[in-house]
C-alpha cells in the first residue's frame, strides 16, 4: 500500500488513531524495558540480589496478571473515555508510590500499579479500541497505533538512563508521573471527544448484523474457552512476552557479560523501534487484504533468529542483526495478534477475550526473568538460555501452524 494511502487513512481517522498511539506510547511506563533500566539503582538502593529484586518484580507482576481479566473486561461496559482516564490515574499513582517506595512492600505495590495499568491495561486500550471500532481498515489503525509502542521502546530507556545519571531514579519516576497527569491524561481524553457517536454507531451495526447471514457471529467467553485452537495459540501468542521481558529484564546483565556497555545496548533500542515501526506499517495493509491470521504463525520465527544471534556471537555489533530480527518479530505480532482475534471469534466479547489473554501476557512477563535468573543461578550463561528460548520459539510457530490451519467453526452450530 502506498504512503498516500495510508496519509488517507490517517486524515479521516486521525484523532482516534492519535488516540491508539499515545495509549500505546503511555502503556511504556509500565513495560520491562522502562522498568529494567532502573533495577541496578533500585538493586543498589535496596540492596537487593539480582535474584531478589527479579522476585518482588514477578509478585508485583503476577498480582497484575491475577486482577487484569477482571478489569480488562470492564472496556466492554464502561465508556472509553472513563476508563482511560482512570488507568492513567492508576498509572501516576504507580510512579509516586515507586518514586517514595522505603520498603519492600511499597515496592512490591508500585510495580503491581505500574505492570497492571501500563503493560496491562493501557496496551488493551489501544489494541482492543482499534480493532474493535475499524472494520475494514483495521490492520492500517493497529500498525499506526503500535508505532506508539516503537516511541516508548526507542526514546524511553535512553531517556530514563540519562535521567537517572542527572537527578536520580526517584526524581524521574516524580517527572513521569507529572508528564501523565498534566499531558498524557488531557491530551487522551480531549483525542475522544466525539467517540460517544461512534461507539453509537459501532453497536447499531452489530445490531444490524446480529439476525443477517453469512456474516461472522461473534463468539461468547464461554464458547472460546470451549476451542481447541485457542490452547494451541497460546504458547505462541505468549513467547513474545516470556522471551522479550525476560531479555529485556536483563539487557544490562548481558551487556556486562559480553563487555559492552550499558549506553550501547540501551542505545540501540533504536533500532529495534525501527525495525519493529518499519515492519507493523508493512503488516497492516497486509492484514486488510489478507487476515491476521495468515501472518501470525510466521511471527516468532525472525525471534528464533535473534536468539540464536545474540546466544552465539560475542561481538558488540551482534546487537544490530539481533534487535532488527526481533523487531520484526513484535512488528508482526503487534499487529496481526490483535487483528486475528477479532477475525476469530468477533468484536462484540473483544475486549473480555483480549484481557484474558493480556492477563496470561502479564503472568508470561513476570516469568521471563524469573526463569533467565533462575538458570543463571544453576550455572547457565545468558547465551545458553538464550538458545534455549529459540527452540521454544520454534515449538510453538509449530503450534500456530496447526491452530490456524484448523477449520473455523462455531461450538453451538452444527
Amino acid at each position: 500500500m502506498s504512503s498516500s494511502t495510508y496519509l488517507r487513512f490517517v486524515a479521516s481517522n486521525r484523532r482516534f488513531i492519535a488516540f491508539g498511539f499515545f495509549a500505546a506510547f503511555a502503556s511504556s511506563f509500565g513495560q520491562t524495558y522502562f522498568i529494567g533500566t532502573f533495577g541496578p539503582s533500585i538493586e543498589a538502593e535496596f540492596q537487593l540480589s539480582h535474584t531478589s529484586w527479579a522476585t518482588y518484580y514477578l509478585i508485583g507482576t503476577l498480582a497484575s496478571a491475577f486482577l487484569l481479566p477482571w478489569t480488562g473486561k470492564r472496556i466492554d461496559r464502561m465508556p472509553l473515555r472513563r476508563y482511560t482516564v482512570l488507568t492513567l490515574i492508576t498509572l501516576c499513582a504507580g510512579a509516586l508510590v515507586l518514586s517514595s517506595a522505603r520498603n519492600a512492600a511499597l515496592l512490591v505495590f508500585a510495580i503491581f500499579l505500574l505492570r497492571q495499568s501500563g503493560q496491562g491495561l493501557m496496551s488493551h486500550i489501544s489494541s482492543t479500541s482499534m480493532a474493535r471500532y475499524f472494520d475494514a481498515g483495521r490492520g492500517r489503525a493497529i500498525a499506526l497505533a503500535s508505532l506508539g509502542f516503537a516511541a516508548g521502546e526507542a526514546c524511553l530507556p535512553i531517556l530514563a538512563f540519562a535521567s537517572i545519571a542527572a537527578i536520580g531514579w526517584r526524581w524521574t519516576f516524580v517527572g513521569v508521573a507529572g508528564l501523565l497527569v498534566f499531558i498524557l491524561l488531557p491530551l487522551l481524553a480531549w483525542l475522544l471527544s466525539g467517540h460517544e457517536k461512534r461507539h453509537q454507531e459501532h453497536l447499531t451495526k452489530l445490531s444490524d448484523e446480529a439476525g443477517t447471514e453469512n456474516i461472522q457471529r461473534s463468539w461468547s467467553y464461554q464458547e472460546v474457552l470451549r476451542d481447541h485452537r485457542f490452547y494451541l495459540l497460546l504458547p505462541g501468542i505468549l513467547a513474545p512476552a516470556l522471551i522479550v521481558t525476560a531479555l529485556f529484564f536483563t539487557h544490562l546483565s548481558l551487556a556486562e557479560a559480553k563487555g559492552w556497555s550499558g549506553t550501547w545496548i540501551t542505545g540501540s533500542y533504536l533500532i529495534y523501534a525501527a525495525a519493529t515501526t518499519v515492519v507493523a506499517l508493512f503488516c497492516g495493509p497486509l492484514i486488510d487484504r489478507a487476515g491476521g491470521v495468515r501472518l501470525v504463525p510466521f511471527m516468532l520465527i525472525p525471534m528464533a533468529g535473534a536468539l540464536i544471534v545474540i546466544g552465539s556471537i560475542q561481538s558488540h555489533w551482534a546487537v544490530v542483526p539481533y534487535f532488527i530480527a526481533l523487531g520484526c518479530s513484535l512488528g508482526i505480532a503487534q499487529t496481526a495478534v490483535s487483528a486475528m482475534w477479532a477475525e476469530l471469534y468477533g468484536v462484540a466479547c473483544l475486549g473480555s477475550i483480549k484481557s484474558l489473554v493480556t492477563a496470561l501476557a502479564v503472568l508470561s512477563s513476570a516469568l521471563g526473568p524469573v526463569i533467565m535468573g533462575g538458570l543463571r543461578d544453576f550455572g547457565y550463561s545468558i547465551e545458553t538460555v538464550c538458545l534455549g528460548f529459540a527452540a521454544y520459539a520454534c515449538l510453538a510457530t509449530g503450534l500456530l501452524f496447526i491452530a490456524l490451519r484448523t477449520q473455523i467453526y462455531f461450538p453451538n452450530e452444527k
